[in-house]
């Protein structure tokens, strides 16, 4: 039995305690016993071991045994500009690390400092770290819970845990023993748990638990349990380095068996295995990639989408799931009346958030005025005056001081020109108010009209106005409340929970001034009853075009709400998240009773998760996961932390994300809207086609080093030349590659981006016939390179001047191939002038490669030797042939492997 379910006296012997508390004895064995009230914080990894991970990345460790060799070798500038290149990419990845780790210092923020305890019949003020199970608690407005407790008195105790339970609306608390069993949290109503708001009221608890042993407690501990695995472009560049140090080492143990064979020198050898080394590894990789993922993170920005964690700017475009949250996300946060029924006689309102503004039609669509119609008229004053919210306006933006439920009845009245501030200043007078509380499920109020007459008017649930009405307003006549008159109501509440509109029904009565001291219970009967309210929180306007490119771009929608299943699933076929396969409905309950194993098939076929807790949101998320979902998870709430950190995207609000949530996602909506997440979708896989661009760039470049330094060993016989320095290499890959390659990070998006499926989480880079274009490029521009090395000593050029030729071959066919590797198309089909970064940035490698080889400097460094004119036009117009003949046959025979 759980401790909401059980009566006070079983929960005060359970705990060892009673109405004065503890003794200082049972304290301090409780404490031995039970430990401190605070959270466990996680074994941290310090910054020196952060470091030293970012060195286990496979391209990192090459490149260092490339180190050591140019060292070994004395190349000695060679070392020092690989050693460079290690250092940034090292640098960049320990900063991102660094900035990630703070999940856990947010969630013990949440405790409060101090609690007012009573122990041995005493009250006192005690550090909340030192309460036990069985201290009794004092709550007070203003205030945290500092410990989960069960409710002994509630006196209107109004407590706030949407950051807990996701619900809204504050809870009112009570005291009594909870019958109903598996029960989600947020319909505890008699218990109060750590981290949570006391909004009003007061009230006394009994501690029942402590620490890790919470509701926060346990999401702490799933927390540090949920392993955050790699994304899929970590797991795709891991599995590109694999293939690259594969090849990088079959390359050069050819070399070397080919270096023997012809009695080459070790040192000869050495400089070899440098060169192929440095030519095989694509060294700007990690940098090229982060500035790319940085880039696109600034354009998410723009459309309302915080990154926190640059991978997953990638994981974005590979999304095969969204689960969202309903309220704030899919909805807009504020509760509007929709429909009523005023005196027997349907009204719809237009208008949306808080704004005044509005439009009342009838049943046949005829738009009515509200001051010709005397019921509707006292019906929205009644509202207005049963309200204690107040819609304030500043800078023409509307917003709520107040529940939102109380907002809805003033802002439907403020559409028909009607304030309660204005009432009040007109003469009415307000002489009594019976606030609601949850056991009568109502509130009255005794008013004075400018006529000088007394009315009881009233607000509450339906059925329990009902109950107190002996009359019934219809059609202009009062009639009396029986069998046959009830059905208008009972029509009233079906017809719109049938819309999954909450309902809030107003009724009235007159008395005489000598009835104005009557008891509240004595007031609260005899009423006329008036109308129906039907509220609800509206769709977003632009959440169901969202949700319809989420379909066509092959991604599904999932809603995750703690709300009732009823009006979540009216919201979801109304946004369209109901399609044809995925259509369940699941509850919380229904969770509880199912395994894993039954829930990875139930996942498959749901629309809507209503009636939920912290639990089930990790489980769905384990469950899709596991049937290779990539999935984004949605969530405001220090209960949605645990499920943000194992999603494959986990999703924060902004404006009413906890820190704690913020600070588990991978991403953080600045909105709180759904389409922001639909469009770093987009934006995701506009990235990721553009990295699979830059990689296509740059391995070309890889291939065609490596082709031409082996041609040369292969083609040359006993005494074979080195076709390229390794800092014409490094050079190649890092500057006049690598600085036009950063410029595809900007690069618009593919036609068609959304009608595309989401790709699998298994496709590797070399997909859609990747591998085949780097290879046959590379090689055709590698045997050009080595074509014109040949030609070159075949004039009579030193080595130094043919190195020069072929460096420079490299460089401008490269500069030329970024114009094809720029779309998955051809070159033919996209305009070459609508990046102008490119364009820059072809023109800034284009000038320093060119003054590397006709400066002093250049000489100095690289080895270079000026060109002749007609060497270097000669070289600009071949090195240009390759991209423009392929291009072409791919565009004329529409041949996908070239």
């Amino acid at each position: 039995m759980k401790w909401y379910q059980m009566p006070l006296k079983d929960v005060f012997t359970a705990l060892g305690s009673d109405e004065n508390g503890l003794t200082k004895t049972q304290v301090q064995e409780y404490r031995e016993k039970y430990g401190t009230n605070s959270l466990r914080a996680q074994e941290k990894v310090s910054a020196v071991k952060i470091f030293f991970i970012q060195l286990k990345n496979p391209l990192i460790i090459i490149l260092f045994f490339g180190v050591l060799l140019s060292a070994y070798s004395g190349h000695k500038v060679d070392a020092i500009a690989i050693l460079v290149i290690i250092l940034i990419n090292v640098m960049i990845g320990f900063i991102q690390e660094i900035n990630m780790r703070k999940s856990m210092d947010a969630l013990k923020n949440m405790a409060a400092p101090m609690a007012q305890v009573k122990r041995a019949g005493v009250w006192s003020e005690v550090s909340a770290d030192s309460l036990v199970p069985g201290d009794i608690v004092k709550l007070t407005t203003g205030s945290k819970v500092q410990a989960d407790m069960r409710i002994i008195e509630a006196n209107q105790l109004l407590i706030e845990e949407a950051a807990l339970t996701g619900e809204s609306e504050a809870l009112e608390k009570i005291s009594e023993a909870i019958k109903e069993k598996n029960l989600s949290i947020a319909d505890w109503k008699n218990m109060a748990f750590t981290g949570t708001q006391i909004l009003a009221g007061s009230g006394i608890g009994i501690v029942c638990e402590i620490g890790m042993q919470t509701q926060l407690g346990k999401i702490a501990q799933m927390m540090q349990e949920t392993e955050e695995g790699p994304t899929p472009l970590q797991q795709r560049i891991h599995a590109l380095s694999k293939v690259l140090i594969g090849a990088a080492f079959i390359i050069v143990a050819i070399v070397i068996g080919l270096g023997i064979e012809q009695g080459m020198s070790f040192a000869d050898m050495v400089n070899v295995g440098i060169s192929l080394t440095v030519a095989a590894i694509p060294e700007g990789l990690p940098t090229v990639v982060t500035i790319v993922l940085t880039l696109g993170a600034k354009a998410m920005a723009k459309n309302s989408a915080l990154v926190r964690k640059l991978a997953s700017v990638e994981t974005l475009g590979s999304t095969t799931v969204i689960c969202s949250d309903k309220t704030g996300t899919l909805t807009q946060n504020k509760m509007q009346v929709l429909s009523t029924f005023v005196a027997g006689k349907y009204y719809n309102i237009s208008g949306s958030g808080y704004e005044p503004q509005g439009e009342f039609t009838d049943e046949n669509n005829k738009v009515c005025k509200v001051t010709e119609n005397e019921d509707f008229l006292k019906f929205l004053q009644i509202s207005a005056i049963c309200s204690d919210a107040q819609i304030i306006k500043e800078e023409d933006v509307y917003s709520l001081i107040g529940t939102p439920t109380e907002g809805a009845l003033n802002v439907v009245a403020a559409k028909a020109g009607i304030e309660k501030q204005k009432m009040m200043e007109e003469g009415f007078e307000v002489i009594h108010t019976f606030a609601f509380d949850s056991a009568r499920k109502l509130m009255s109020v005794v008013i004075k009209t400018p006529q000088n007459e007394y009315f009881v008017v009233v607000k509450g649930a339906p059925d329990i106005v009902a109950k107190r009405s002996d009359f019934i307003y219809l059609h202009g006549k009062s009639h009396s409340l029986d069998t046959k008159t009830n059905k208008y109501i009972d029509e009233a509440v079906e017809t719109f929970a049938t819309r999954a509109l909450r309902t809030l029904a107003i009724a009235f009565k007159p008395i005489s001034k000598e009835h104005l001291n009557l008891t509240q219970e004595e007031y609260e009967n005899g009423f006329t009853f008036l109308g129906v309210h039907g509220i609800i929180d509206p769709p977003r306007a632009e959440v169901i075009p969202a949700v319809k490119e989420c379909h066509s771009a092959g991604i599904r929608t999932i809603m995750i709400t703690g709300d009732h299943a009823k009006t979540a699933a009216a919201i979801a076929k109304e946004i369209g998240f109901v399609q044809k396969g995925y259509e369940r409905i699941v509850v919380g309950s229904e969770l509880n009773d199912m395994s894993d194993e039954e829930l990875q098939q139930v996942v498959k076929e749901t629309a809507v998760f209503a009636r939920v807790v912290p639990e089930h949101k990790l489980r769905i998320v384990n469950a899709l996961k596991a049937n290779a979902e990539v999935t984004a998870m949605t969530g405001d709430g220090v209960n949605d932390a645990p499920a943000l950190r194992a999603a494959d995207i986990g999703v924060a609000m902004g404006i009413t994300g906890t820190d704690v949530a913020k600070d588990s996602a991978d991403l953080i909506l600045l909105d709180d809207n759904f389409t922001s997440i639909v469009k770093a979708v987009r934006e995701g896989r506009r990235i990721y086609d553009n990295i699979k661009k830059f990689i296509r760039q740059g391995l070309t470049a890889n291939v065609s080093e490596v082709s031409a330094i082996l041609f040369a060993f292969l083609l040359m016989g006993d005494h074979p030349l080195m076709t390229l320095t390794p800092l014409m290499i490094l050079w190649v890959n890092l500057v006049s590659d690598g600085i036009p390659s950063l410029a595809l990070g900007v690069e618009k998006g593919e036609p068609g981006l959304m009608q595309k499926k989401p790709r699998s989480p298994s496709e590797d880079f070399f997909a859609q016939n990747l591998a085949s274009r780097i290879i046959i490029r590379g090689l055709i521009l590698g045997g050009i390179t080595y074509w014109l090395f040949q030609f070159a000593l075949h004039k009579g050029a030193d080595v130094e001047y043919a190195q020069t030729l072929a460096f420079m071959t490299l460089v401008f066919g490269q500069l030329f191939h970024i114009f094809d590797a720029r779309t998955f198309s051809t070159l033919y089909r996209r305009n070459p002038l609508e990046n102008v970064y490119l364009l820059y940035a072809v023109a800034i490698a284009a000038i320093l490669s060119l003054l590397v080889v006709y400066t002093p400097l250049g000489h100095l460094a690289f080895g270079t030797e000026s060109l002749a004119l007609k060497h270097i036009i000669m070289v600009i117009a071949i090195a240009a042939l390759p991209t423009l003949i392929l291009s072409g046959f791919k565009e004329i025979f529409r041949i996908k492997w070239i």
